[in-house]
């Protein structure tokens, strides 16, 4: 696979010495559409509607000058059709939202899914941002060891994005079970919170009522996370909950404020949630 030229206008690229596959700060990934027991990563997601809210949200608060970290959590490809919600591309009006990303998005959209991922996280559309890019195995040892490695690797940011396919866990998926890779967990969460991470959590809507599943997401959260301060983003599809630690405050709770004061709330409607406790 040839490598993409590097964004002169961006921050310079890193190369991971094992794979010819470029990146800002540092990642650990398996080489892009590897091959993983006779199936590939799946990345079918990659620049789709979600994906623009997503990168532009993260662009926004990394205005906070904190160090993002991004946790892919990718799983096997499921060889279903979901992931190709590409039509608002050909919407010009679109990118008044975010007009760079926009740009970028529009120029990957016909490559294969591996590279897409490949040329984003290379072009630096998130400054500095440090990507962990492993695939999420079900069975327990496995995924035990995935998330260490996912923790040093991520251990010099501020502000880590975890994105399952789903969010966070359910009761019906214990973790160890089969498809429990899409989910994230409640004790995964609470360890990144303990080391002194600010965590932004991919959530998709279920057919839980949405302010229902806000409210119930928000007070699992609350039981290790008491101190933090937290917000939930919505777009049409999913929601996008942030855990603001109280060293972060200043910054990042500052740019979710922008957020709800600049965004179009049909595009990203962020809301506090939960101010933090004393």
């Amino acid at each position: 696979m040839p490598r993409p030229e590097p964004n002169a206008s961006g921050p310079a690229l890193q190369r991971n010495p094992n794979f010819e596959y470029p990146k800002i700060g540092y990642s650990r990934m398996l080489p892009p559409g590897s091959a993983i027991r006779g199936r590939r990563v799946k990345e079918q997601y990659v620049g789709d509607v979600n994906d623009y809210r997503k990168y532009a949200l993260l662009r926004l608060l990394g205005r906070s000058g904190l160090k993002l970290g991004v946790c892919w959590m990718l799983t096997p490809d499921d060889g279903s059709g979901d992931g190709r919600k590409l039509a608002y591309l050909n919407d010009k009006t679109e990118a008044r939202h975010d007009p760079e990303l926009f740009a970028l998005l529009r120029r990957v959209q016909d490559e294969p899914d591996a590279r897409r991922l490949v040329l984003i996280e290379g072009s630096g559309i998130l400054p500095g941002a440090t990507y962990e890019n492993a695939k999420v195995p079900d069975p327990l040892a496995q995924r035990q060891l995935w998330f260490r490695q996912a923790s040093m690797a991520l251990a010099p940011t501020d502000v880590v994005f975890v994105d399952p396919d789903n969010g966070l866990e359910i009761k019906s998926v214990a973790k160890g079970r089969k498809t429990s890779s899409k989910f994230v967990y409640l004790d995964e969460v609470a360890a990144f919170y303990a080391a002194g991470h600010s965590i932004l959590i991919y959530q998709h809507f279920n057919r839980t009522p949405r302010d229902a599943l806000v409210r119930d997401k928000t007070a699992a959260l609350r039981q290790f996370a008491s101190d933090a301060e937290i917000w939930a983003v919505r777009t049409s599809h999913v929601v996008f909950l942030l855990l603001v630690q109280p060293r972060h405050h200043a910054a990042l709770s500052a740019a979710a404020h922008a957020i709800t004061e600049n965004a179009d709330a049909k595009f990203l409607n962020a809301q506090l949630i939960a101010a933090a406790n004393a």
